[in-house]
């Protein structure tokens, strides 16, 4: 067993131990340390949308578990997998009528990109292997998912061993839009690189673009502008290409929809979820497939090609349908809506005047907020300062957790704070979470980092 000073678990930065969580409730964490954290962004990632501990969706796993755990779905289906693949198709975007559960995000979009090689396999066009993406995307951290994730630090080390992918510019209105552009210009400018990246590879060879509808880790809560999915939808289509939506973050009620290319009256061809899919509770994952992408693996060989042991295993399910059922009852969609207007209202007015913060964005209670050395010519830190890390250390020690992240402008320059709590959070909690923001800005100090050149 360990000591009190070493540790046998290979942490994230090995050779140091965090402190120990033992309690967690609502919207806040207890260590063994004796400190207490308002929990700012779900559970470290934006996962546990309903906040720490919930009876319904605990005792839901408790009751599957003195029924059947697991059994391999090469032999058996599960009435938890049948309930929440009814529950995640009830609201879903237009044409999408099947459901692949996995284990978590990067499975799920490991799975997506797989499916979509197969569809054009069985559609007898072998030539469609190419994957378009954006960069300052972040798509997981398996191979695959890597290859189609444009978060160049996360990438760097891997290089040699991921598979080529190509990239266009993301839809970042803060840092790319023009002068003279109104959105909905910069939006049609933005998406019309797909076509070019479409054109320049050859349609015949292109199989699929993804993208985040709201760019989470790596942008910070960046939403796409009116207008941007849609003509992303009228270019695929008119491609041939297949359209993923990857909403492992932002999607499951965080933007207030419970899927975000919702708000945009856009419907993918394959849609990645997990984190709020299972709340914490378990890990669980899923794609929602679309009629013509089911249709070609019925009617071609009739057997899916692709596979992991856990697939829809049948505790998560309980657990993802309860999460779903409480979403649902306690009308969390709503109430994710109003609170997150709530609370970037009040982070508008406490920062509105910050030289250090260039922009506040996000939907729903997805938020983030862009830092800066020069507001007015939006200029950022001089990476070597890394105020994000910063940030994150001086919240932590007034007792809030967010998840702030670096390099959002070109995988070097830019800082960002990344805010996604529970659905649950209240108005009380909001307030509190901006007055320990603001304390944690004032403690870094900003006068003491150079600007960039």
């Amino acid at each position: 067993m360990p000591t009190t000073n070493a540790s046998r678990v290979l942490h994230r930065k090995p050779g140091s131990i965090p402190e120990t969580v033992v309690r967690a409730e609502g919207l806040r964490i207890w260590t063994a340390e004796g400190r207490e954290y308002l929990d700012a962004v779900s559970g470290g990632a934006a996962v546990s949308c309903l906040g720490h501990g919930n009876g319904e969706v605990e005792d839901a796993i408790r009751r599957q578990m003195t029924q059947v755990a697991f059994y391999h779905t090469s032999f058996f289906t599960s009435e938890p997998a049948e309930r929440l693949a009814e529950a995640l198709i009830e609201g879903a975007p237009q044409g999408l009528s099947r459901v692949l559960f996995c284990s978590g995000g990067s499975e799920a979009v490991e799975a997506a990109l797989k499916l979509a090689r197969q569809y054009w396999v069985e559609r007898g066009e072998p030539s469609r292997s190419k994957i378009i993406s954006r960069r300052q995307s972040y798509h997981g951290a398996t191979l695959g998912a890597l290859s189609v994730g444009g978060n160049v630090k996360r990438r760097e080390v891997y290089a040699p061993m991921l598979f080529d992918a190509h990239f266009i510019d993301p839809c970042y209105e803060y840092r790319l839009r023009e002068p003279d552009e109104d959105l909905l210009d910069y939006g049609r400018r933005a998406a019309n690189e797909l076509e070019a990246a479409i054109l320049a590879l050859g349609p015949s060879n292109v199989a699929a673009f993804i993208c985040e509808p709201v760019v989470g880790a790596t942008l910070g809560a960046v939403p796409a502008v009116p207008g941007y999915l849609k003509t992303i939808r009228e270019i695929c289509d008119r491609h041939g290409v297949l359209l993923i939506l990857d909403e492992i973050m932002c999607g499951i009620g965080r933007t207030g929809w419970h899927y975000a290319c919702a708000e945009d009256g856009v419907a993918p061809d394959l849609l990645t979820v997990a984190k709020g899919l299972g709340g914490g509770f378990q890990p669980i994952g899923a794609v929602l497939v679309g009629d013509r992408v089911e249709a070609a693996l019925t009617e071609g060989s009739g057997e899916l090609k692709h596979g992991f042991t856990y697939m829809a295993h049948p505790a998560a399910c309980a657990a993802g349908d309860a999460v779903q059922r409480y979403i649902r009852d306690h009308s969390l969609l709503v109430a994710a809506r109003i609170r997150g207007e709530e609370l970037k209202a009040g982070l508008d007015d406490a920062l509105r005047e910050h030289p250090n913060v260039g922009d506040i964005r996000g939907r729903g209670l997805f938020l983030g907020i862009e830092l800066v050395a020069d507001r007015s010519t939006k200029a950022p830190f001089d990476p070597e300062h890394r105020v994000f890390a910063k940030f994150k250390q001086a919240a932590m020690e007034r007792g809030l957790l967010t998840y702030p992240g670096g390099g959002c402008i070109d995988g070097e320059r830019g800082d960002h704070i990344l805010l996604a709590p529970a659905l649950t959070i209240s108005s009380g909690e909001c307030a509190e979470l901006i007055d320990r923001l603001c304390l944690a800005l004032g403690d870094i100090g900003f006068t003491r980092f150079a600007k960039a050149p």
